[in-house]
């Protein structure tokens, strides 16, 4: 039910890291780089975050954390030395993000203040800050690193050519793939949802408890143990027809049915403050029969044999029959959505395909599979039912990268060699010509970039 970014996540849980462990130290300055000071409890917190999130370093955390900042306040120098300006939509879009997040997890406006012990007024100035202060370092770092001159064919031939076999990229597995897809009933699954939400709605209006209700037919399990409860959340996290609905709604009334991506909702308000509520909620999906996978896979079944027996083109009763729209006007042919690439690494295919066309060989055509479409697949869900059969139209094997077949990948890692290399470049100049000064506490660390040792 409720949606927000991994990084927005991530560097919330960083800064409530910070909270806890420096609400009540006295903080000190741990490097000077140019006009820019780093804190200890900006490193400090930057650690907690890493350990909490499994992250290890073969050397002192401590000091590769304060190693990445000093850099980055190089780059953020330059920056307001090249005039950048900031890309306000990100900042003001993250900014919220974070907010709705701490106000998600610590219940309100007010609670949040009371945490970190500041007005909201304040920790909005100084979050605000941090994020444009990260627009312009990644800015100026793009910048630098798209100096590069362009990489030619030539520069590509002089990598492999210069290059050890072993230190060579190694391609894995590839597989070039179309699709014939069949969908349930989704009018019929539907409205049997919608019929049971009714029913339901029904007989809470009549006097029958909505928790008691959630706890026996929700099936988002997360709610439904607590009555369908949601918590108090701001309205943003949630689907924009879920907020909709419950914001439309006084505490205690009961809502019309609501689609989401999600499912079927009826939802409960409890209470409302602001942008934020708090509701409860009962979730059902549409559920489809054997009926209509015996239907989806016989259809399937009949096409297969047609195409297999030279009556019928793959491509062509794509065209006619597969009820994808995505893929039935390329014949079939199927594209990762991520990249548009028309070649999956094995990691890249939805596990029912991947173990449908595994041990086919190119032009064989799968047996019919139930998986799932692309719908949502940027928001990270697994998309609706779908009945289909795969032919596999190439394998490429595992092999080392070739000049021949592989150009393109080894034209991106011998471009992202060069910016790496124009970055390193950058920041060694700037390091010897720059005012830096490192507390005694950190004189110990042993920087991986030799350059900022000699700075000690």
């Amino acid at each position: 039910m409720k949606r927000i970014t991994a990084i927005t996540a991530a560097l919330c849980l960083c800064t409530l890291a910070g909270a806890q462990r420096y609400g009540s130290l006295v903080d000190k300055s741990i490097a000077t780089v140019g006009g820019e000071v780093i804190l200890l409890s900006d490193i400090e917190a930057e650690v907690q975050q890493r350990r909490a999130s499994g992250m290890a370093s073969d050397r002192d955390l401590r000091c590769e954390v304060l190693q990445q900042m000093m850099e980055s306040k190089i780059f953020l120098m330059q920056a307001r030395l090249d005039s950048l300006t900031v890309n306000s939509d990100m900042v003001d879009g993250n900014l919220s993000q974070r907010i709705d997040w701490f106000r998600t997890q610590l219940g309100g406006d007010e609670e949040m203040e009371k945490y970190f012990g500041k007005p909201l007024y304040k920790l909005r100035q100084e979050w605000k800050k941090t994020l444009e202060e990260q627009s312009l370092t990644e800015q100026e770092r793009y910048q630098v690193a798209s100096r590069i001159a362009e990489v030619t064919p030539y520069d590509v031939q002089q990598y492999l050519d210069n290059s050890a076999k072993e230190d060579l990229p190694e391609v894995p597995v590839k597989y070039q793939l179309s699709q014939i897809c069949v969908y349930p009933d989704r009018e019929a699954a539907d409205l049997a949802v919608k019929e049971k939400l009714l029913q339901l709605r029904e007989r809470i209006i009549g006097g029958e408890k909505f928790a008691t209700l959630a706890r026996l037919y929700s099936e988002d399990p997360g709610s439904a143990r607590r009555g369908g409860e949601l918590g108090m959340a701001s309205k943003s996290i949630f689907w924009p027809a879920f907020s909709d609905a419950a914001m439309a709604l006084r505490p205690g009334m009961i809502s019309q049915i609501v689609q989401t991506p999600d499912g079927f909702h009826i939802i409960e308000v409890i209470e409302k403050k602001g942008d934020m509520f708090n509701a409860r909620h009962i979730l059902i999906k549409p559920q489809y029969t054997t009926e209509d996978r015996e239907k989806a896979f016989s259809k399937l079944d009949s096409l297969k044999t047609q195409i297999t027996s030279g009556e019928l083109d793959f491509a062509l009763a794509a065209r006619f029959w597969s009820e994808d729209l995505a893929t039935r006007t390329n014949g079939g042919q199927m594209a990762d959505p991520a990249t548009g690439s028309a070649y999956f690494e094995i990691d890249q295919l939805k596990p029912a395909d991947y173990a449908a066309i595994k041990d086919l060989k190119e032009g064989e055509i799968s047996a019919p599979v139930e998986s799932q479409d692309n719908e949502g697949y940027q928001q990270g869900r697994q998309g609706n039912l779908v009945y289909k059969i795969i032919r596999v139209d190439k394998i490429i094997p595992a092999h080392t990268a070739t000049f021949e077949n592989d150009y393109t990948q080894i034209l991106e890692e011998v471009e992202q060699k060069k910016q790496m290399e124009a970055v390193d470049a950058f920041l060694e100049e700037k390091i010897k010509s720059t005012y830096i000064i490192i507390d005694p506490l950190m004189k110990g660390c042993e920087f991986s970039r030799e350059v900022w040792n000699s700075r000690k």
